[in-house]
């Protein structure tokens, strides 16, 4: 991510304005801005020749590009996420665009399936873009996980609930894991998640891992005790059994079973701790920002933007979001408080409507 307060700091106020101005008439029109029509807009008097020069040095600075040689200056996908960040001047919500979207979510009949359906219809007919309306993450009992590799980064996590219920979140896991290593998360998450609901099954692995510690601790207190082996803590937490008079760790050492045993407990302890942070993490999901073109590898190819709000019940946790998705030249003034609107309202409701 750009540094775009650092960028708009080595810039003087000219610089600044012309941006500003070339970005919101792009904003606007969706076409190429040239010098000539920025002239009529500045009411100090500034020759075509000096804002050509400004746009030059802005092109320079990779916030500005021409689609072609003849053609005015376009806003780069840097150049708008340094406006986003910096310049965006947000606006208010409209008296009928908030009428329409209140109203739709007024509608006391409907289940919270069909209400998040008719406000993503909604959402979708006032801002003139796609709309996206997660919907709350559920506590239902769990029937089956199952954890599919996306990228070294990224990773889907299905959670198929009893009641039919399928909810797929993203997650990043742990640094290291593998497509094998998640298939035996979710194996292993599978012997005890029948019938729990996630935060049920958090607590029943950490009183697993406080087992198989105990476990370790047992058959370690003999060797401990009698001075052949010291445990040894580093500042990451992870713990390791360090057999005296011998500079390797215990998985170097074969004489005793009962470091064998030991070793492999180990290493069942920290795959339980790493499923135990894959629960965590795909309990939490994924947090929402703002995506301009390939920000979001999703849609990187067709050069969209995302502006995504959480929604969050009575306890302020999140338990869903709502988006719009759009062309990067998005009216970003008027659809952000229009989105983070829809949110507020969305969860408020939803919140409501657990407590009956």
């Amino acid at each position: 991510m750009i540094n775009s307060t650092a960028i708009l700091d080595e810039m003087n106020d000219r610089s600044r304005e012309v941006f500003r101005r070339v970005v919101e008439a792009y904003l606007s029109s969706g076409d190429p801005v040239g010098s000539r029509t920025l002239t009529r807009t500045f009411s100090e008097k500034l020759s075509a020749a000096t804002i050509r020069n400004v746009m030059q040095d802005l092109e320079l600075l990779g916030l500005l590009g021409s689609p072609h040689v003849s053609a005015g200056r376009v806003p780069t996908q840097m150049g708008l996420r340094m406006f986003v960040d910096t310049l965006l001047e947000v606006g208010t919500v409209s008296t009928s665009d908030r009428e329409r979207i209140e109203t739709t979510a007024g509608n006391d009949g409907a289940d919270v399936g069909t209400l998040l359906d008719q406000v993503s219809a909604t959402l979708s007919g006032v801002t003139g873009s796609a709309s996206v309306v997660l919907a709350p993450k559920s506590e239902a009992q769990i029937r089956h996980i199952e954890f599919v590799n996306l990228s070294p980064d990224r990773a889907l996590v299905v959670l198929v609930h009893t009641d039919g219920h399928v909810e797929n979140r993203i997650f990043s896991p742990p640094p290291g894991q593998t497509p094998s290593s998640l298939r035996e998360a979710a194996n292993f998450l599978n012997s005890f998640a029948e019938g729990r609901t996630l935060s049920e099954l958090r607590v029943v692995i950490k009183e697993e891992i406080g087992r198989r510690r105990q476990e370790i601790d047992g058959l370690a207190r003999a060797l401990v005790e009698s001075g052949l082996a010291i445990w040894q803590s580093s500042e990451d937490h992870s713990e390791r059994l360090i057999v005296r008079g011998r500079s390797n760790l215990i998985d170097a050492v074969g004489e005793s079973t009962d470091i064998q045993l030991i070793r492999h407990l180990f290493d069942d302890l920290e795959r339980k701790r790493d499923i135990a942070e894959f629960l965590e993490l795909a309990e939490t999901g994924e947090g929402v920002k703002i995506f301009i073109g390939s920000e979001n590898k999703l849609f990187s190819l067709s050069g969209s933007s995302l502006v995504v709000s959480p929604y969050m019940n009575a306890d302020r946790k999140i338990i869903g979001a709502v988006g719009v998705i759009g062309p990067t030249r998005l009216n970003y003034g008027r659809i952000v408080p229009i989105v983070d609107f829809t949110a507020q309202l969305v969860g408020r409701i939803v919140s409501e409507r657990a407590k009956l």
